[in-house]
Parts: C-alpha cells; structure tokens; sequence
C-alpha cells in the first residue's frame, strides 16, 4: 500500500511560467503557462511525476490552479488536453475560464 500524501497549495512561479504543486522531498506536479496580452493564462502542459501517476496528484493540481486563479482573479483558457477535460467536469468553476 502506498503511504498518503499530504499535497502543499499551488504557487505560481512567474519566472518559470507555471502553477507549482509541492509534492514531496524534490518531487514537483505543475502546469505550464503561456499569457497572453489580455492577461489570461493558457495552460499548456499538466505534469505529475511518474512515480505518483494514479494517485489523484493531477486532479489536485488542476483544482489548486483553479482555486489560485479565482483567489487573485486570474483568468485561465485550458490548452493541455488534461486541463480542458477537467474544466468540463468541474463546471462550477466557468467563472475563471476565458471565452476563447
């Protein structure tokens, strides 16, 4: 059995262009970002590490950039097929999300 995780909230980190989740030790789940000259984020590419795949680590990063963005009033435009496929679930969240 796998040992639980305790997840750190996400932080943008402007200078690499991407939403950071703390897993543990050295491990990193993120999402990289494009922004655009409105100021949305596209979000390009969701990654967790292999070595914690299957375990929810996804979801949680999705939701914490989500959450980031409606706590500093960001907007966010899904690109990575991962970001787009959680944002039609998770419909409570279309304040955040771009029009494009």
């Amino acid at each position: 059995m796998t040992a639980p995780i305790t997840l750190k909230p996400v932080t943008l980190n402007a200078q690499a262009q991407r939403f950071e989740m703390p897993i543990e030790e050295n491990a990193l789940a993120f999402c990289t970002y494009r922004q655009d000259a409105g100021g949305a984020y596209h979000l390009l590419h969701a990654e967790v590490p292999p070595a914690y795949e299957g375990r929810g680590i996804g979801g949680a990063l999705a939701k914490g950039v989500f959450d980031l963005a409606r706590a500093q009033g960001l907007k966010l435009t899904p690109r990575c097929s991962f970001m787009v496929a959680w944002a039609a679930r998770h419909t409570e969240y279309g304040d955040v999300l771009t029009s494009s």
